[in-house]
């Protein structure tokens, strides 16, 4: 999966493409500073800068302005990752386990994951939809039981070996009104959006705080910072990710002292995926809909690079991480605009907690419903 460098990102010239291009050139020293210091040290750059002095003042405020964004650049690195370089990653030493891999999000990070020679785990509920290599291994997981995930965590450390990269990927949503959603829509819901990491942690974090080396992605979303009409359980469980994610991170520096481990959290917005089918969006240009390789490519990027960070696809939802401390009547403004949001959403379930379970000729009990035909855990 090759990393995208380019300024016009897969979903085409959205506002993305210009907060891109302000970050890579307009903010960037490199670029910015040899051009002030022509302009301010020559005699051909002080005529032209004479002659163009609003111009001039204008490239003065970016240079100042880029070294600030770098500076803050380096702080934010610096706290996210304790002020810790951890250069012992390598990569055909490392195993990863991705929870709703088997396809969506999820399916392209472990290809992506397994390309670079990474060995992955994958637990989902449905087979894998893709053709894996032979350093990609499926385990069929119900990760919302404690007591079958035990088992297949003892297997997993016994044929593969303790996971070093966790990648809580796995989520569902049902799309009901709080009246309407039933008993086993909530809990579901919960069992799996933030619940199942609780339990993924406890399995495999041991290993991980005992050699002060791994990686922990929290997948979330943007609904955990602006929820919306039919979303509301959802919105709650990944508000719990995002508060999950930051628990973690502070437990592993202040109470295991491990602080070389990583952690990143993702929260992305509307994504091209079965989950999200009929999903409204009013603003193409300003929130567009994401391509599953977009985020996928930028999980992997980051899982690469060995260090701590916060990914927001688009980078434009930025503005939504801070709306709670803004003043009500702009809080509703934002708010407001959710209403239509799941008017028309159709996404594709995984499993309906609703439906009854048959029983197989071996005595086993199985859903309903044909889970292959429903897409994957996003």
């Amino acid at each position: 999966m090759a990393p995208n460098q380019s300024i016009i990102p897969r979903e085409g010239f959205v506002l993305d493409a210009i907060i891109n291009f302000t970050k890579k050139y307009l903010l960037n020293p490199k670029y910015t500073l040899p051009i002030f210091l022509f302009l301010r040290y020559t005699r051909k750059g002080q005529d032209f800068a004479g002659d163009h002095y609003k111009l001039f003042k204008v490239l003065r405020k970016l240079v100042l302005w880029g070294l600030l964004y770098k500076i803050n650049d380096k702080l934010n690195w610096g706290v996210r990752n304790n002020w810790v370089v951890d250069k012992s990653w390598t990569w055909s030493n490392e195993i990863a386990l991705v929870t709703g891999g088997s396809g969506g999000i999820g399916g392209l990070v472990v290809q992506g994951l397994a390309e670079k020679g990474i060995k992955v785990v994958v637990l989902d509920v449905i087979d894998l939809t893709y053709d894996a290599p032979s350093n990609v291994h499926f385990y069929k997981c119900d990760i919302t039981s404690t007591e079958k995930l035990a088992e297949v965590a003892d297997e997993i450390r016994t044929t593969v070996g303790n996971p070093t990269i966790i990648i809580n990927n796995a989520g569902v949503a049902r799309g009901n009104t709080i009246l309407e959603s039933t008993e086993k829509d909530i809990r579901f819901t919960f069992d799996v959006n933030i619940l199942a990491h609780f339990w993924i942690i406890k399995e495999f974090l041991p290993s991980i705080v005992k050699n002060n080396h791994g990686h922990i992605v929290t997948v979330a979303s943007v609904a955990g910072y602006q929820t919306a009409p039919q979303m509301v359980d959802y919105g709650a469980t990944k508000a719990a990710a995002i508060s999950f994610h930051e628990g973690l991170t502070l437990e592993l520096k202040h109470r295991y002292n491990a602080k070389k481990v990583r952690t990143t959290l993702v929260t992305q917005g509307l994504t091209r995926t079965p989950l999200f089918t009929g999903f409204g969006n009013d603003s193409p240009f300003m929130f567009p809909q994401q391509h599953p390789e977009s985020v996928a490519d930028g999980i992997v990027e980051q899982v690469l690079r060995g260090e701590s960070e916060h990914l927001i696809f688009p980078k434009s939802y930025y503005i939504l991480t801070g709306n709670r401390g803004r003043p009500a009547w702009f809080r509703a403004y934002v708010e407001n605009g959710t209403k239509h949001l799941m008017s028309n959403w159709r996404g594709r379930q995984v499993i309906d907690p609703n439906t009854t379970s048959t029983s197989t000729s071996d005595g086993a009990e199985e859903p309903a419903e044909d889970v292959s035909k429903s897409g994957v855990l996003v």
